[in-house]
């Protein structure tokens, strides 16, 4: 990134993962960057809380995909991301549990081959063949059509993605593309499951996000020793090198603008003035910040949004170490298309829900006390529910008894010694999410690159937004990004 010829003082509201981003990479165009966040730690989503009886949970991400997206940041200021933390392979990658029979999806793609081609008679040469327009995908698209700041179509009239239109497969659906080259059920339903936390049913996402099956499957699925709080703390170490200084416990109130230009913010009742504002924060909220003519969108504008999921979460602490439990564990032994359409469709409660179990425990000894293990339980759900306490504890004792029958230990109820629930009021709570959203928006073809919420406000020459509701979109390695794009084109202001 270019030098600006004058430092500008910007201040980002939030110190999530693009926040992060966003700091050091204004940090290092010579920038004076101040961050404010409301909790007493960053990360945001990926925040890490430890319990007295001494589990360590990660609140949010777990699954480390696109290592090499998170390598990219690290390399921009001269670092590997093993320079701030140990990765670790996972083998298996993870296991998803079926009615009938499980299947584990091992280290190296060579084995993948062979688990395809023993499910199904020549879906080995299929998932080479699959993989290769996955690779082709992942590398124009998370390379060349993810870094744009979506201002307008023209962006994408480049000569290497206007050849590459067909190839990216942006008009086919993930379904009918998975279909193409599988039939058993099974690697159908693994083959799917990343898209799934996108926001919407594959029959609704782009073919284009079978590069996240390359991004994972291929590029493996890793692990950074001490959880994923330590990229959260590599990044704000990078940003306070380049300069940028963080401010933990200050929650902006208000944006003060004057004649089209943001003057600063209000925290705790204090103006502090700045020539630039990037909002991390969410998307959303910010615009409530600012008086109604000022905003870029209005609520019908958000009412008519398809969001990804939220979600329901428990973190689990058990006296004993479950036998039969990878890292990663999906139980899928129920049909992924109902539960998908309780999401999307009915906004409803599942009554046949999948859900997902992480017990890092069992590849980082230390997040849990000796002998015991760190469980982290996900539940997919539609945003805006209400989630009391009764609704809550009612699907943790589905999730249970369906843990209990996998790992073939009963009662594990008795052998708990810590249990937190996490659900959609707390995302509002907590980061005043829109309707309690965990993923931001749903990437489905009419909510891609321009047709996002924009990057910069229409009405203010130097507020911009950054983060899981605008571009690129949710996940860590898209919010990385989104940073660094904000980034550079607040340095380009003047």
């Amino acid at each position: 990134m270019q030098k600006t010829d004058s430092k500008k003082t910007i201040a980002i509201i939030g110190a999530g993962i693009s926040g992060l981003s966003a700091a050091a990479y204004a940090a290092k165009a010579g920038n004076n960057v101040h961050v404010y966040e409301k909790h007493a730690q960053p990360g945001g989503r990926a925040r890490q809380f430890k319990t007295e009886n001494g589990y360590v949970f990660d609140m949010g991400p777990s699954w480390y995909w696109m290592p090499d997206i998170i390598d990219n940041f690290f390399q921009d200021f001269g670092y590997k991301a093993t320079d701030f933390y140990d990765l670790v392979s996972l083998n298996p990658q993870f296991e998803m549990i079926f009615n009938d029979g499980n299947i584990e999806v091992p280290e190296t793609y060579e084995d993948l081959k062979t688990l395809f081609e023993t499910l199904e008679i020549g879906a080995g040469k299929k998932l080479d063949a699959f993989m290769k327009s996955a690779k082709y995908k992942y590398e124009v698209g998370m390379k060349e059509f993810v870094n744009k700041p979506c201002h307008s179509w023209l962006e994408f009239f480049s000569p290497k993605i206007a050849m590459s239109a067909l190839k990216l497969d942006l008009l086919s659906n993930f379904r009918d593309y998975v279909s193409k080259y599988f039939s058993n059920p099974k690697l159908k339903a693994l083959m799917e499951f990343p898209v799934i936390f996108l926001g919407a049913s594959p029959k609704n996402i782009p073919a284009l996000y079978s590069l996240m099956n390359y991004g994972g499957y291929v590029l493996g699925t890793w692990y950074p020793m001490g959880g994923f709080y330590q990229l959260v703390l590599g990044m704000k170490k990078v940003a306070e090198e380049q300069g940028a200084v963080f401010h933990f416990n200050q929650n902006v109130e208000k944006i003060i603008t004057e004649d089209g230009v943001a003057k600063g913010i209000v925290i705790n009742g204090e103006f502090k003035e700045f020539d630039a504002i990037i909002a991390s924060s969410d998307y959303h909220h910010t615009e409530t910040l600012l008086s109604d003519e000022l905003r870029n969108y209005d609520e019908k504008y958000w009412k008519n949004r398809t969001f990804a999921p939220s979600c329901l979460i428990y973190y689990l602490g058990f006296k004993e170490k479950l036998p039969n439990l990878k890292h990663h564990t999906l139980f899928f032994e129920h049909d992924m298309d109902d539960h998908i359409d309780t999401i999307y469709e009915d906004k409803k409660w599942p009554e046949k829900p999948l859900f997902y179990v992480c017990c890092p425990s069992k590849t980082d000894a230390h997040l849990a006390p000796e002998g015991h293990e760190n469980v982290f339980l996900l539940m997919p759900l539609a945003t805006g529910l209400s989630d009391d306490e009764n609704t809550r504890e009612r699907y943790f004792q589905e999730m249970i008894s369906r843990l209990e029958k996998h790992t073939g230990v009963k009662d594990l109820v008795s052998k708990l010694d810590y249990k937190k629930s996490y659900c959609v009021a707390d995302f509002i709570n907590d980061y005043n999410a829109y309707e309690g959203n965990a993923y931001g928006l749903a990437n489905t073809l009419s909510q891609t690159a321009v047709l996002k919420p924009a990057i910069k406000n229409k009405h203010l020459s130097n507020l911009f937004y950054t983060g899981q509701l605008t571009v690129p979109g949710p996940g860590v390695p898209p919010s990385i990004i989104s940073g660094k794009i904000v980034a550079k084109e607040v340095n380009n202001i003047r």
